[in-house]
């Protein structure tokens, strides 16, 4: 059994730490808090650089997280119940939480060098859609995400650390204006297939495609946006329910993928690293086709 220093005393620096990065505004983002256990051992594993981690003096810190910062020799220490209450207040308490330097942010140059699939989300602004999308991006092998519109200004928002589990930083997100992210897609030459009920090529027609596709998704109300739309080389639909009104955005977001999981999974095809200080940010150019290697049946 591993003995742990504790934090007892308001004084200590760690503390002035915490109650920093758990203030609802702040000017400038630097440091994140990733909270829980699983969480923590994901952006561990995703190679964010931990200030310290930390436990609950009454709650002893799960194995998987004492080995994962034994790995990468992050300090680790409890912290004393009157502290966790001035700490958290109202706020639910984790019983493992840390603070991480949050990593420069992704540029489309790198999101160019992957070859699995992009998932393209164009106006999709709650957070819980956001996350669920890449829990199951990264699961489902997808190389990255472009976020449009979300309303987010940066992926070390608290809110998305946790409703991805943590896995926000485990693959590449990009936060880009819909005038950008529409200029990255037509010099890269990566098909974008826009989802609409009215799609002119079933979901399940996705796995014949051999070779990195963009797949755009919308909000719920609004969908996707004519300027994305006029350059989409296909719209593709998933059947449902008449007496349904949609599908979940994350939802949709799963289904692609798993149509998809002969090329994003199964052999491999994508090697993006995780954000680490220092990343390399040169341009490799990409030529690829400028359509799906499936039948054209558009109705456009």
């Amino acid at each position: 059994m591993v003995s742990l220093d504790v934090i007892t005393e308001r004084s200590d620096p760690a503390v002035q730490r915490i109650m920093d990065v758990t203030r609802h505004s702040r000017s400038a983002v630097r440091t994140v808090l990733i909270e829980d256990a699983e969480p923590l051992v994901e952006c561990i594993r995703a190679g964010l650089e931990f200030t310290e981690v930390y436990g609950v003096e009454t709650s002893p810190l799960p194995d998987e997280v004492l080995a994962a910062c034994r790995q990468r020799d992050i300090p680790v220490r409890l912290v004393g119940a009157p502290i966790m209450n001035d700490l958290f207040k109202t706020d639910k308490k984790p019983k493992a939480f840390g603070i991480a330097r949050v990593p420069r942010p992704w540029s489309f140059d790198e999101l160019a060098r992957t070859t699995g699939d992009i998932i393209v989300l164009d106006g999709v602004k709650i957070v819980g859609n956001i996350g669920a999308i890449v829990r199951t991006s990264f699961a489902l092998g997808a190389a990255g995400i472009v976020l449009v519109d979300s309303d987010l200004t940066t992926i070390a928002d608290r809110r998305l650390v946790r409703a991805s589990r943590g896995y926000v930083f485990s693959l590449p997100i990009v936060l880009a204006s819909r005038a950008d992210a529409i200029a990255h897609f037509r010099r890269t030459g990566i098909p974008l297939v826009a989802f609409d009920t009215e799609g002119d090529l079933a979901v399940g027609e996705l796995r014949y495609a051999d070779e990195q596709l963009a797949l755009l998704l919308g909000s719920e109300k609004t969908g996707t946006s004519r300027s994305f739309e006029s350059i989409a080389s296909h719209s593709v639909s998933i059947p449902i329910n008449p007496a349904a009104e949609s599908l979940n955005v994350s939802v949709c977001a799963g289904i692609a993928l798993y149509e998809r999981v002969h090329w994003n999974l199964d052999d491999r095809r994508r090697s993006p690293q995780p954000p680490r200080a220092g990343r390399s940010s040169s341009a490799r150019g990409t030529g690829r086709p400028a359509q799906p290697a499936y039948p054209d049946r558009r109705s456009r």
